[in-house]
């Protein structure tokens, strides 16, 4: 299982588990399917069933903190790849000593990092002890909001799986798994998961009638072996453990797909001062580094008579038009000493995908002396995130 999604939740039987208030989570987010279907969460994870009750109120902002808090996972790959993200936006975080829970980022005052397990992170934000955080998430609630939804790592899935082999060997798709026969009433589908109450969503609205869902702290993978379960629904990455422990996920089985995302305690953004223009610098450095990812700055020579007539050649080409156009400008040579303009410089920005057609197109119209630049950051007038967060908190 993913660190960055280990809190464990409980289940009970199909007929007797409440609907909880929607809640977040530290490692889902849902896809847009996924998203219309999950319209309420997990609870909280060590108690021997799922608990009706609703969670407790967010206690209030301590008026006298005026430093502003984020949580970062503490282990694990998710807390490497977390770190590597923001060193990539001018965000190192500065550590003194490892075994401190706390540290700062020396290019952003006033901000104080407290490396947290995910789960506390979501914890601390909702009683309003951090006012920001990096987890995963599988749905929002009315304390929590989300700053950005997708920072391209902590990918992973929630899934149900099945043995490979014996009655299961047939089995491809969940279809197949409900129109068993060996379901009743007597013997019902026993699944193992720490997922309780989205596992048994999930398999009502697929058709499961006859279910009775157990709960585990960890090593899923060892009880349909042993013969203590039938199937799992667990946070699958790449699969491995899942085919070494001869388990294979099936057809339609993935409950949600999530990955690393940045929130905000609603409270905080609203009451406590500085939070909003944080939130605002840590949104524009990472969007702007994580769009410039996926674009390349390509530049190139071509004879003409003017920037004009070379232009026109550049916009009719579909994949080099730029982010607005191309930026030309001219490229001055001394011919029998004097300076004269025969060539101009091309430069635009592509994305990576297309490079190689992009090179093609431009050599097409005349193009040479091609040279590709990796960006670090695109930084637009404004980032339609950012607009999208005011309107949430209605500002």
């Amino acid at each position: 299982m993913p660190a960055m999604l280990a809190a464990q939740l409980t289940a009970l039987p199909l007929s007797q588990i409440p609907s909880p208030q929607p809640s977040f989570r530290h490692g889902l987010r849902p896809s847009p399917a996924a998203r219309a279907r999950s319209l309420a969460p997990l609870a909280a994870a060590s108690a021997p069933a799922i608990s009706a009750k609703p969670a407790a109120a967010a206690a209030p902002i301590v008026a006298d903190r005026s430093v502003v808090r984020i949580g970062l996972p503490s282990k694990g790959r998710m807390a490497e790849q977390t770190l590597s993200l923001l060193k990539s936006c001018q965000l190192s975080v500065r550590q003194l000593n490892p075994r401190q829970y706390t540290a700062d980022i020396p290019l952003v005052p006033n901000l104080e990092v407290w490396f947290q397990r995910p789960k506390d992170i979501v914890r601390k934000l909702q009683s309003g002890d951090l006012d920001l955080g990096i987890v995963g998430f599988d749905i929002g609630t009315e304390d929590l909001v989300v700053v950005h939804d997708a920072l391209e790592f902590g990918h992973c899935r929630l899934s149900l799986a099945v043995p490979k082999e014996g009655i299961y060997e047939n089995i491809n798709t969940l279809e197949d798994l409900v129109k068993m026969p060996e379901w009743t009433e007597e013997r019902p589908l026993r699944v193992v998961t720490g997922f309780g109450y989205l596992g048994d969503k999930f398999l009502r609205e697929k058709g499961f009638k006859h279910v009775h869902f157990l709960s585990a702290d960890g090593a899923l993978e060892s009880y349909p072996p042993m013969g203590m379960a039938d199937a799992i629904v667990d946070l699958v990455s790449s699969g491995t453990t899942l085919r070494e422990n001869n388990l294979k996920e099936i057809e339609g089985g993935i409950v949600l797909e999530s990955q690393a995302t940045l929130v905000a305690s609603r409270k905080s953004l609203h009451k406590r001062q500085g939070v909003l223009g944080i939130t605002h610098e840590l949104l524009e450095r990472l969007e702007a580094h994580l769009r410039a990812t996926s674009e390349l700055m390509v530049t190139a020579n071509m004879r003409g008579n003017s920037a004009e007539e070379v232009a026109e050649r550049v916009l009719g080409q579909a994949s080099i038009c730029g982010l607005q156009g191309p930026t030309i400008s001219p490229v001055y040579c001394r011919h029998d000493g004097k300076v004269d303009v025969e060539y101009y410089a091309i430069n635009v920005v592509v994305p990576q995908k297309l490079l190689y057609k992009s090179i093609q197109q431009l050599r097409s119209v005349g193009g040479s002396g091609v040279l590709v630049t990796k960006l670090t950051y695109i930084f637009d007038e404004e980032t339609p995130r950012w607009r999208n967060l005011l309107s949430e908190l209605g500002l």
